[in-house]
């Protein structure tokens, strides 16, 4: 298995939660990235655009591995703004020769009161949503130039969260121009067994966010004594990968047996230690699997 290993900065520059991560000039979390052997980036909150940021990249060695792309949706499925909104952010990412489109549907006050118990009565799509969205996410992919790619993120607190929704999109994307982004960490949140996502999905799986999730705080979202993804967040949902309840080294075997070989992406929205202490956890701790 060929990979790349990159790593997301909402560490630093959580665009969400603004208050958890003071503001970090671009340039230092580049560095770091660098220093700590990190081959790529997501663009962040205060990254420059276009060849500026291309010239940013290739002066520390990384490239510019995805741009995250959150497009506004309801309970009927996607607004009128999101077509514009996702053509637009393909243009960015091309424009300084990113490789990922990593397309989510924004998160909602609906979903997001039932955070990782969507079982217990969560609203849903209606079918033509997905068919919707599907239909966008294959024109993105045959819009896009050779060698960058548009896959699909699921996430909790939004519309596709479970592994039913997750089902329900993927059975659609077959045969389209786009793949799946499958976030370990949220998928887990949701209810489901990444390892097994991955060996149902295979060849959808085209980039991966690889996030490790803490199990007490976990239990106590779906008990509903956390209300709530984004105070979840607080509670440092998410911990240093190899650390929680996340079977990292299933995921990495999982991944080995479908051949993939796209880019990996440690990522962690908060935590309790200083953020370049716990990216380099995360880089040590998947490095420790892709070895084995």
């Amino acid at each position: 298995m060929t990979v790349s290993i990159g790593c997301v900065p909402i560490l630093w520059n959580n665009v969400d939660l603004p208050d958890l991560a003071p503001t970090v000039p671009f340039g230092e979390i580049l560095d770091i990235f660098s220093r700590l052997g990190y081959g790529g980036t997501q663009h962040g909150r205060g990254f420059p655009e276009g060849g500026a940021l291309e010239a940013e990249l290739a002066r520390r060695n990384l490239r510019f591995a995805e741009l995250y792309s959150a497009l506004p949706a309801d309970a009927d499925g996607l607004t009128d703004e999101a077509d514009a909104l996702a053509r637009a952010d393909l243009a960015r990412l091309v424009a300084a020769r990113g490789e990922v489109l990593v397309v989510a549907v924004d998160g909602s006050p609906e979903r997001d009161a039932l955070s990782g118990r969507v079982a217990d009565g969560a609203p849903g799509w209606p079918e033509p949503a997905y068919d919707r969205l599907a239909r966008l996410l294959d024109e993105l992919g045959r819009e896009a130039p050779d060698g960058v790619r548009v896959a699909f993120h699921p996430h909790t607190a939004t519309w596709i969260e479970t592994p039913d929704e997750v089902d329900a999109l993927a059975a659609r994307l077959h045969g389209t121009a786009a793949g799946l982004c499958l976030d370990v960490g949220h998928y887990l949140v949701g209810g489901g067994d990444p390892v097994e996502a991955i060996r149902r999905h295979g060849a959808l799986i085209t980039h991966v966010h690889a996030k490790d999730v803490d199990p007490p705080v976990l239990a106590r979202l779906r008990a509903g004594e956390i209300t709530g993804f984004g105070d979840a967040v607080r509670e440092r949902l998410f911990t240093e990968l190899g650390s929680g309840a996340l079977d990292l080294r299933g995921v990495v075997a999982a991944l080995n047996g479908i051949g993939f070989d796209g880019w990996i992406m440690v990522e962690q929205d908060s935590t309790w230690l200083p953020p370049a202490e716990a990216a380099e956890i995360g880089l040590r701790a998947l490095r420790t699997e892709l070895d084995r």
